[in-house]
């Protein structure tokens, strides 16, 4: 039988979220470790804005759905043997991250896995607050579940999300088909726990009086959604030597301050296992830099494993001129993807990856500089030759 205790604590991630009022420059700014079994290959995948014919069905990971008429473009970090994604961003500036949470209701063998919502949310809406929406239909319809892990036959989890776009962002929480939602105020972030306190902002109809009858708690004046749902007990507050109380640590000492280069940081931290190593890792890593002006928005991934020693990559909408894989599932690893040969190595020079990294930062800060002085199709031919310079400065590190 599997040990939920051991996958809690060791199979993890960290998803963060700072709105405009708390970051320098006024944009909101969304970042996240996906931490997974470390022979998972995370790669960074595309799919363009897509119409389709009435009827058609579209294969998740494990069920098919209707398709709707025309999809979002997308850019995903994917482990490779699924359809969904465990973060990512779409062409209006919507970011999406999803954790693995337990709560008491059962898991399912079958259904939606939680990385299917987050990318069936990023391709169908056009806002935080559309995406969610797509997300909690969906969940509502089809509901969650099968394995997580590929060849795994007992990994299933629920999921919570934080959903962004430029003006604003939410987290969501699911427990089966049952959710609940919170409007983030300024910062927040989610880490492998129930974390909506109370009745949330927004809920699925019916949820007080499920718990009332599960008997998780006496009446609505006892609904609290974390501490009722969370199918081990949870603190009041997390310590700030834990990830969950850290995360949020780290984001309340920078309000006001946090920049994308503070994100990263963040996503490197080791102390508390921020930044994950071992038979479970941060095999992929997003910080989204999300502008009102959406042709400006600037989204890093690293396409490779362990944040501390990667480079993270520049990429901008529409994204067919930058470097990026045809999208999952596929049936195996391939060695010659980077994200492969970038697991392979031993060591790196810390050193010469800041250094790598601090100039492509302030490049794209000087092109974001620069602002209505150059046209769009000026701005990408910018971003593309850092997003070049980025991946063989990378390729340079490891071989």
């Amino acid at each position: 039988m599997i040990n939920f205790f051991y996958f809690y604590n060791k199979c993890s991630c960290d998803t963060f979220v700072t709105l405009g009022n708390s970051t320098e420059n006024h944009n909101v700014i969304f970042g996240k470790n996906s931490d997974r079994p470390y022979t998972e290959a995370q790669l960074i995948t595309y799919v363009p804005r897509t119409r389709y014919s009435k009827g058609e069905q579209l294969k998740c990971t494990y069920i098919s759905i209707p398709q709707v008429n025309e999809t979002a473009a997308v850019l995903l970090s994917q482990p490779y043997w699924m359809w969904g994604a465990e973060m990512g961003t779409n062409e209006f500036g919507v970011a999406i991250g999803n954790e693995a949470v337990y709560s008491k209701e059962k898991l399912r063998d079958k259904g939606l896995l939680g990385m299917d919502l987050l990318r069936l949310g990023l391709e169908r809406g056009k806002t935080a607050k559309e995406a969610l929406d797509v997300i909690t239909d969906l969940l509502e319809k089809y509901g969650q579940g099968g394995d997580c892990d590929v060849g795994s036959e007992f990994w299933t989890y629920h999921n919570s999300f934080i959903i962004a776009d430029p003006q604003e962002a939410f987290v969501l929480e699911t427990a089966d088909k049952w959710w609940i939602a919170e409007k983030v105020k300024d910062v927040r972030s989610i880490s492998n726990s129930l974390s909506i306190r109370g009745k949330g902002d927004f809920r699925r109809e019916g949820i007080i009086q499920h718990a009332i009858e599960k008997e998780y708690c006496k009446d609505d004046k006892y609904f609290d959604f974390a501490m009722i749902f969370s199918d081990t007990p949870i603190p009041e507050k997390f310590s700030p030597y834990s990830r969950p109380g850290r995360s949020l640590q780290l984001l309340t000492e920078n309000k006001e301050e946090i920049t994308p280069a503070l994100m990263m940081e963040f996503l490197r931290e080791h102390d508390v296992g921020i930044c994950m190593h071992g038979y479970y890792e941060s095999v992929g890593s997003q910080v989204s830099l999300l502008n009102k002006n959406l042709n400006r928005s600037i989204h890093w991934f690293t396409g490779s494993t362990r944040p501390c020693i990667s480079v993270y990559k520049p990429y901008a909408f529409p994204v067919e001129r930058l470097k990026v894989l045809e999208p999952g599932p596929y049936d195996k690893v391939n060695p010659d993807w980077f994200w492969t040969q970038h697991t392979a190595i031993k060591k790196i020079d810390k050193n010469k990856l800041k250094e790598i990294e601090a100039t492509l930062i302030n490049k794209i800060n000087q092109i974001l500089s620069e602002g209505d002085k150059i046209s769009d199709e000026e701005f990408l031919n910018k971003i593309k030759r850092v997003n070049s310079e980025a991946w063989k400065k990378s390729v340079e590190m490891i071989n």
